[in-house]
């Protein structure tokens, strides 16, 4: 009989996409929403919830054999406001507790809980300090909702519920996130480096990263905390040539004054200005995972393609 492998944050870009491979391997994926309106997954049935007022639908839990865990406000969607910052965490660190609540006092049969998590545990600005799982966390706004966020899984594994927690870097897709807002310049052109350009950026292909959750639901081996990137981040200079050689523009111009994205971003400049260089070390040393995109070429040009 099929697992089934329930979805919070289904609708939002990473989660289609982990919808559509689940289905492909034979699992049965069910999602939580605040709207019961299924809409384009005909193939999924939606639970709702209302994390405000502390509501999930029982049945959600208790046919569930897996749980990957994607709900939270965008980092990067809008300006940081108070009103935003306290969005940003509390959409995660609340939306996990209620989750925890649910496992805690009902009847079911989750064998594992898989979260997303962020490299922005580390700080938003770490130059070229190689950083693997155990490296000390950041101070900063990022910094410290990653490590509340983290906290929040553990009550789960603290019911003695297999965890994971999925460290993720910036995710490439032409369906959301960074990489249409890198490109777009590009095409028009305008393709410059942001700030110095000096600044790492640790990547990872959606596919590979929706394939690490399925690996990590799938293979009781995994445990606790993973850099979901791959194997070389680059420099924002070195990606922004990427992209300008795979679509044939012309080269590079000036970088964009860091002054000028702090104007237009505020506090939230830190998240094209500052960098990570974050090494998948347990990926690599303790899972026989494989990635279908460790090169950064490979990854864009299949990326832009789509």
């Amino acid at each position: 009989m099929a697992q089934t492998v329930l979805i919070t944050g289904g609708t939002g870009t990473i989660g289609r996409r982990l919808t559509e491979l689940l289905l492909e391997q034979g699992f049965q994926v069910s999602l939580l929403s605040r709207s019961p309106d299924p809409g384009k997954q005909s193939k999924v049935t939606v639970y709702q919830w209302d994390i405000a007022k502390e509501h999930i639908d029982p049945q959600a839990i208790r046919t569930a054999d897996h749980i990957i865990h994607l709900a939270g406000a965008g980092i990067a969607d809008k300006r940081w406001t108070d009103k935003r910052k306290q969005l940003i965490l509390e959409s995660r660190t609340r939306s996990t507790a209620l989750l925890a609540s649910a496992l805690r006092s009902g009847k079911h049969h989750v064998q594992s809980v898989v979260a997303s998590s962020a490299i922005g545990y580390y700080g938003g600005d770490t130059g070229d300090r190689l950083l693997t799982e155990t490296s000390e966390g950041g101070h900063d706004f990022l910094a410290q909702v990653v490590r509340l966020w983290e906290r929040s899984v553990d009550e789960i594994a603290g019911l003695g519920i297999r965890t994971v927690k999925l460290r993720t870097g910036i995710v490439l897709t032409m369906e959301g996130g960074a990489l249409p807002e890198l490109v777009r310049p590009v095409r028009l052109g305008a393709g410059a480096p942001l700030g110095s350009g000096q600044q790492y950026m640790s990547w990872i292909h959606i596919d590979d990263l929706c394939r690490m959750y399925i690996a990590a639901l799938s293979d009781v081996r995994w445990r606790g905390i993973y850099n979901a990137v791959a194997s070389q981040p680059v420099t924002n200079s070195a990606f922004t040539r990427q992209i300008i050689a795979l679509l044939n523009k012309p080269r590079l111009l000036p970088n964009v004054p860091a002054l000028a994205i702090r104007l237009l971003f505020g506090e939230m400049a830190i998240v094209v200005l500052g960098g990570n260089y974050v090494i998948n070390k347990r990926i690599r040393e303790e899972t026989d995972f494989q990635y279908a995109f460790d090169d950064l070429s490979a990854a864009l040009k299949d990326a832009l393609q789509k």
